[in-house]
């Protein structure tokens, strides 16, 4: 009553997740900076990606830059994902999600507690593994994985 479902080695998983972390911070960056430059914020903060404490204001242009970045970064790396890890998108953003949740409690020295981080985290995350999975079933779908339910 086992799936079938061959499994990567540590090796390969590990690559793989280094570079979708790095894809995902160099996107982040991008996005950010592209933002600034938007919306003519004169100061780009290298910490911005781990900005929680900014108090939600639709007319706040800082959080608004902070929440639109969050948002196409998340969108852009579900679909660059695809490309790295073929049909494991799901995991690999979950995963990242989960080490950028620490690194934002490191950088910032407590552990985001602000709902409106938590919905734009959510709401990313749920962006990032839609685009992301269908993106890999339409490239990958004569190598796709189905589990065997015959068992079942």
């Amino acid at each position: 009553m086992a799936l079938k479902v061959k499994t990567a080695e540590t090796k390969v998983v590990l690559v793989n997740l280094l570079i979708c972390m790095v894809v995902f911070y160099t996107v982040y960056y991008v996005v950010l900076s592209v933002c600034f430059a938007a919306f003519k914020i004169k100061m780009l903060d290298g910490l911005a990606p781990f900005d929680f404490k900014t108090n939600p204001s639709w007319i706040n242009p800082y959080y608004l830059v902070l929440v639109i970045s969050l948002e196409i970064t998340f969108f852009v790396c579900g679909l660059l994902f695809a490309l790295v890890v073929e049909e494991w998108v799901w995991d690999y953003a979950v995963t990242v999600t989960i080490i950028h949740i620490a690194i934002t409690s490191v950088v910032m020295s407590e552990f985001p507690l602000m709902l409106h981080w938590w919905l734009a985290l959510g709401s990313g995350v749920i962006s990032m593994i839609c685009g992301g999975q269908i993106l890999a079933y339409c490239l990958f779908k004569d190598n796709f994985i189905y589990p065997v339910l015959d068992d079942f």
